[in-house]
């Protein structure tokens, strides 16, 4: 397998969940500077022109929770997916509130092109980052963490996702130490092999 990704993107936790399961994979760097995922090639791989990518011996996958989700699967053994319905219903419930609503906000910050043309539009869009993160904060803090782990002491596919999240806070203008439960569930992720991994490899700074 093949695993296309950039560093300090939603990626990240492909390639955290992937090294958990201890699935082999290769991770292929996207250029992000020079403006590879624009180009015909990556469209190819991927016609979104984002990362991640997964090329597997069944075809490619994108979109993060599907990455992951695959991943948490192909390894049963791993136990990254609670096996109980509603603590599974829990865990996805956190995903798809990361996907559809905290990482959206981060992107407003940088990505304003993709809902506005307006340059004063897109400028709002970014003045705005730090208070919508901070309120997605408070919501994780109320509705998602339950424990070090998103699912108490149990460590799941939804941890390297709201890891890599968690990673964005500073930059956002979010001040962390207002959370410190969150700022008690990265010291957690950082003890574990497979995060200390991405850092040292320079894939989340």
């Amino acid at each position: 397998m093949k695993l296309y990704y950039a560093p300090n993107t939603i990626s990240i936790a492909s390639v955290i969940a992937l090294d958990e399961t201890g699935m082999a994979f290769e991770p292929v760097r996207v250029d992000f500077a020079s403006g590879e995922q624009t180009k015909p090639a990556y469209h190819e791989i991927n016609p979104k022109g984002r990362v991640p990518a997964l090329v597997t011996d069944h075809g490619i996958l994108t979109e993060t929770g599907a990455i992951l989700e695959y991943a948490a699967a192909s390894k049963p053994e791993a136990e990254l997916i609670p096996t109980d319905p509603w603590r599974a219903a829990h865990m996805r419930a956190a995903m798809y509130y990361l996907a559809s609503t905290m990482h959206v906000n981060h992107a407003h910050k940088m990505r304003g092109h993709r809902w506005a043309n307006d340059e004063a539009s897109r400028a709002d869009m970014t003045a705005k980052v730090p208070q919508t993160m901070t309120e997605s904060c408070t919501y994780v803090v109320e509705n998602v963490l339950t424990g070090p782990y998103v699912m108490g002491e149990t460590f799941t596919i939804a941890d390297p996702y709201l890891y890599v999240v968690c990673s964005w806070l500073e930059g956002d203008g979010v001040t962390v130490e207002d959370f410190p439960k969150i700022m008690a569930f990265r010291t957690a992720m950082q003890s574990r092999a497979s995060v200390k991994r991405v850092h040292d490899s320079g894939m989340l700074g």
